[in-house]
């Protein structure tokens, strides 16, 4: 029998979609199923990765907290974004990816029974991580549009209540690619949440041209959000398994006991490239670059399915198809991509209360002469 802390836990149908691409062996196959990218990561950070290899500190546990240089760059990366500074050693603990330090702040932050405020639709890995904490997500909704997700900043501040723990918040969200901006910190701002834990992993993955809007940067929220980083997104080092944790000094000596308690260390190997990446000269451009790239591709997607109830993303990797408004389940409509199109594409059942409406693809790993049939695959698997 399992334990009772998995009683609300469920599958994210990525690892079964991507299992069953795999065996495939399928060449022509679309993957459009995973959070991957076939985008290289920075130069710089290969290089780096090269060289901790025959570092023998490299090869270490400590410092448990991440190196002083991945601390010291991720620090000033955060402080960057939010227009203030923090300090790396009091302010900044380093994780085993992103997802992991999101799981160190529930547990640090979430009382067993607690809510956390989140979008929705929202990635199932990040609920299921809310429920392993004890915590019980509540969701505020994205509505979809012509011109893609709208939330609602007063119905997101009327989500916040006594028993609200925290706001997880990210921007582009995944997976619908939903953005928030200053409207939402505002209205947050006039309440009595106690965290506002910020998703930054794709912060800069926007397709309108216009910078992060990252909540601390507002007055009212500086000194509450604690902010969540991770290396696999924007510096597409998804197998280097690094992020970090920013936020005031008083919580994060909570997150540090937690990260000690979890995982206990990041890949030695990987740290330095991180750094690196986080701080070369043309860190911007390069994630710009690559945001140009994705850009494309979702537009070539769109074009592709026009016609289709697709919902254009303001960023991110991914975007979503609403099957239901095709009177089909998204697992249905997932079967038939898969043995009549050969796309492999991932239902979003229990990703949120409205979860089970989508059916989601992911244009981050595929170029744009892959993308090219999109339209015929579509056919051959729904007429």
């Amino acid at each position: 029998m399992s334990v009772s802390r998995l009683a609300h836990l469920g599958g994210i149908g990525v690892d079964r979609v991507g299992d069953a691409a795999d065996a495939s062996g399928d060449p022509d196959l679309l993957r459009l199923e995973n959070l991957d990218t076939d985008l290289r990561p920075p130069a710089v950070a290969l290089a780096a990765t090269r060289a901790a290899v025959d570092d023998d500190s490299a090869n270490s546990y400590l410092p448990f907290q991440g190196r002083a240089s991945l601390r010291e760059a991720a620090a000033a990366h955060v402080g960057r974004m939010a227009h203030r500074s923090y300090d790396p050693g009091a302010e900044c603990v380093c994780s085993a990816g992103g997802c992991n330090g999101i799981l160190n702040v529930l547990l640090a932050t979430v009382e067993p029974g607690q809510e956390v405020v989140v979008g929705d639709p929202f990635y199932l890995g990040i609920l299921n991580r809310i429920r392993l904490a004890g915590g019980v997500p509540r969701f505020v909704a994205s509505r979809p549009g012509p011109a893609g997700w709208t939330v609602d900043p007063g119905e997101l501040a009327g989500a916040v209540g006594p028993n609200t723990a925290a706001v997880l918040l990210m921007s582009p969200a995944m997976p619908s690619g939903a953005l928030l901006g200053p409207e939402h910190w505002d209205a947050l701002a006039g309440t009595a949440v106690p965290w506002v834990v910020y998703d930054a992993a794709m912060e800069r993955i926007r397709f309108d041209g216009a910078g992060p809007a990252h909540p601390a940067r507002h007055p009212g929220l500086a000194d509450r959000t604690i902010t969540v980083g991770s290396a696999s997104k924007e510096l597409r080092m998804i197998g280097w398994r690094v992020g970090w944790v920013v936020g005031p000094a008083s919580v994060m000596r909570d997150v540090h006991l937690v990260t000690v308690a979890n995982v206990v260390g990041q890949v030695g190997i990987a740290q330095e490239a991180v750094a690196a990446a986080l701080s070369a000269p043309d860190a911007d451009a390069d994630v710009a670059a690559a945001t140009g790239t994705w850009r494309e591709r979702a537009a070539v997607v769109l074009d592709q399915l026009a016609g289709y109830p697709c919902v254009a993303p303001g960023g991110g990797w991914s975007l979503l198809v609403d099957t239901t408004a095709m009177g089909l389940a998204p697992a249905e409509a997932a079967s038939r991509l898969f043995e009549r199109g050969r796309v492999a594409a991932t239902p979003m059942e229990g990703w949120g209360g409205s979860g089970g409406r989508y059916l989601r693809l992911v244009f981050s790993n595929e170029p744009v002469d892959r993308l090219g049939d999109l339209r015929e695959r579509f056919v051959a698997a729904f007429g």
